[in-house]
C-alpha cells in the first residue's frame, strides 16, 4: 500500500491533538510545519514536508509562504 501525498485526517488529529483545522494549523506552525495550510477540504500537510521536518532534513530555505484564510473557522 502506498502512502498518500498528504497526511490523513486521522494522522493530523494524532499529530496535533485537535480535530478542527484552525487549531491543527496553529499547532503545526508552532512546530515548524510552515507549509501546512487550510484548503477547501480541510487542513493540508504534504507527507514529504512532514517527513523532512520530522527527520531534520528541512532547513526552512525556499519554503513558500502561504497564508490561509481561516476566518470562516471562527464563526
Amino acid at each position: 500500500m502506498t502512502a498518500s501525498i498528504t497526511l490523513t485526517e486521522n494522522e493530523l488529529v494524532a499529530l496535533t491533538g485537535y480535530a478542527k483545522p484552525g487549531k491543527q494549523l496553529s499547532v503545526l506552525h508552532q512546530r515548524g510545519f510552515t507549509r501546512a495550510f487550510v484548503g477547501k477540504a480541510g487542513l493540508v500537510l504534504e507527507r514529504s514536508h512532514y517527513e523532512a521536518i520530522s527527520t531534520g532534513r528541512h532547513t526552512g530555505i525556499n519554503a513558500p509562504a502561504r497564508s490561509a484564510n481561516i476566518s470562516f473557522l471562527r464563526k
